[in-house]
């Protein structure tokens, strides 16, 4: 088993594992958040139902006649006993009577050391409230006894006067943190200001959550809320928006903050058991992962010894099969030395072939020019007048046939021609020029529509005569022998791309041959012995070169029409360089 295939087996062993630490962690920590989320509610009902347990007991003790009469300058004695047994049957610190200056008058720890009676109140911000007849609330340290508790008060009203008196009751909370602490658990309790009222932890009392300004310290000594203490910062420090540092350990940070007064209710949970539970699952699924790692190493190298015999066998296989294809290259190699011998003789063949061919289309193209000099010497034998002109046109149709001998080179390659930008007008011109003995011996009228301005191509004008040339005699031939009047519509033209000519005649048409039929050589609708069938597929040849189509179909009225389509060059560009 080779090194490679056991590291990237670690490697995805430990990603998965880390996936797994991660998404496990993730899991466990959701559910410890759920709990901590019960918890803190408990604790926060706790802490309402103790901020409200009492909270109308200095009402209704306001409107108690001991109260009122005491308050109205009787005797305090049955009062003081009597607030005595309320505050012992209460659970409270003390319940206590004070005049209208804040002076108490009466109190259930009439009897003890630190007893309220001839203390005076006035300056706390409980009696002041009561005093206005609202129901007051504060906590604070006990000037008198040192102890913490929450002050609850409410003005006494003799006969519908104004309140002459203020009866106030104290109520502790050191049951309440006992049980955080022995529940072990991190809670704290403040006020609006950000001080610690309760903890679990008794070093976290009376410390601040955020510095207190100026101000607010000035408000706390006035009212001698928190005598003795500094109030020092709380060394905690918030991680993020449900994690925060305290006790030098990081915990899970819950906030209650829809407590009477503004208070909040801190929660610290411990997801220690998430941490423990992630790590066992992560241990788990690293151990079940390296398991089948193993397994499927252990298979992997059962298939590769299976592999190995395999490849054995094959390359005994691969020995014979190498002796069988070297005895199949030496006969092929034999094979292509034939075929290329074979390949020799059809090339032979094929040049045979394309001197027939070319032997054919000299003979067609030079019928034109000698049939025309046959007529030329008919005429002149019929009218000797004539004889003095037979000369020039002799010799322009002896020009033509050194012309065409010229061009038989353009069949052997056409990148030797030599272009030039004429107007096809002149083109159509000469075919019409040369045909004139057979226009006229036809008796066909020619109906030559074209622009007064050029149209300028740009090719080999002579072998673009001879596509004129050779459509235009098509075109006479059909006519021939045909009842209907012979009448030829040569119609040139062009538009924003291309210059073209059309060719119309009332011969016979072209029946079921379709124009493809008719390129090919040899192929004709004429009769046997009026033609060898070659004139369209030079023609067809010719146009191609010059990167133009050419097209045929039959009128409805009777005849064809052949339509030849070449690039057009516009009039400004004539004059550049070819």
């Amino acid at each position: 088993m080779s090194r490679r295939p056991l590291f990237f087996s670690a490697i995805i062993t430990l990603l998965v594992g880390f996936v797994v630490q991660r998404a496990a962690f993730d899991y466990f920590s959701q559910e410890e958040w759920s709990k901590a989320q019960g918890q803190l509610s408990l604790y926060r009902s706790t802490v309402v139902a103790e901020l409200e347990q009492h909270s109308h007991l200095t009402h209704i003790l306001a409107r108690d006649t001991f109260v009122t009469e005491a308050v109205a300058g009787a005797g305090t004695g049955a009062l003081n006993a009597r607030l005595e047994d309320f505050a012992n049957q209460a659970g409270l610190e003390s319940i206590y009577l004070m005049d209208a200056n804040g002076v108490t008058i009466a109190a259930s720890n009439h009897a003890t050391e630190t007893s309220f009676i001839g203390h005076n109140y006035g300056f706390r911000p409980y009696f002041k409230d009561a005093l206005q007849g609202k129901h007051g609330r504060f906590y604070a340290i006990g000037m008198t006894t040192g102890l913490p508790g929450l002050f609850l008060a409410d003005g006494v009203v003799v006969e519908g006067h104004e309140v002459t008196g203020v009866i106030a009751i104290k109520k502790g909370f050191s049951v309440l943190e006992d049980s955080w602490r022995k529940a072990g658990e991190q809670v704290i309790l403040t006020n609006s200001d950000g001080v610690v009222l309760l903890a679990s932890d008794p070093e976290w009392r009376y410390r601040a959550l955020t510095p207190l300004t100026e101000t607010q310290k000035a408000e706390i000594v006035a009212v001698r809320q928190f005598s003795g203490q500094k109030l020092d910062p709380l060394q905690w420090r918030v991680k993020s928006d449900n994690r925060a540092m305290i006790g030098g350990d990081e915990r899970m940070h819950l906030v209650a903050d829809d407590l009477p007064d503004g208070w909040q209710l801190h929660y610290f949970a411990n997801d220690d058991r998430a941490v423990a539970r992630s790590w066992l699952a992560t241990a788990a699924v690293v151990f079940l992962a390296g398991t089948l790692i193993i397994v499927f190493q252990v298979q992997r190298a059962r298939r590769v010894g299976r592999a190995l015999k395999r490849a054995e066998k094959e390359e005994a296989q691969l020995r014979t099969s190498n002796l069988q294809l070297a005895n199949e290259v030496a006969e092929r190699i034999a094979t292509e030395a034939r075929l290329q011998k074979t390949q020799k003789e059809l090339e032979q063949a094929g040049r045979l072939a394309a001197l027939g061919q070319l032997s054919a289309s000299v003979t067609h193209e030079l019928g034109q020019p000698i049939a025309a000099m046959r007529n030329h010497l008919a005429a002149a034998e019929i009218n000797p007048q004539n004889a003095a002109r037979l000369g020039p046109e002799i010799g322009s149709l002896v020009g033509r046939m050194e012309g065409i001998t010229r061009q038989l080179k353009f069949f052997a390659t056409s990148n030797e021609e030599t272009f030039e930008i004429f107007d096809l007008r002149d083109a159509i011109a000469a075919g019409l020029a040369l045909l004139a003995p057979n226009i006229d011996k036809g008796a066909v009228t020619v109906d030559l529509k074209q622009p007064e301005d050029p149209v300028w191509v740009r090719g080999n004008r002579l072998r673009l005569e001879q596509v004129t040339t050779n459509i235009l005699r098509n075109a006479c031939d059909a006519m021939e022998d045909e009842p209907a009047e012979s009448r030829l519509c040569v119609t040139v033209g062009q538009d924003n791309e291309i210059a073209f000519f059309e060719v119309a005649d009332t011969g016979h048409g072209i029946g079921a041959a379709s124009l493809p039929d008719l390129q090919e050589p040899f192929v004709t609708t004429r009769e046997s012995g009026r033609g060898m069938g070659l004139g369209l597929a030079i023609s067809a040849t010719i146009v191609k070169d010059h990167d133009g189509t050419m097209s045929a179909q039959d009128l409805v009225a009777g005849g064809a029409i052949f339509r030849v389509a070449l690039p057009r060059v516009k009039e400004k560009n004539k004059e550049q360089t070819l």
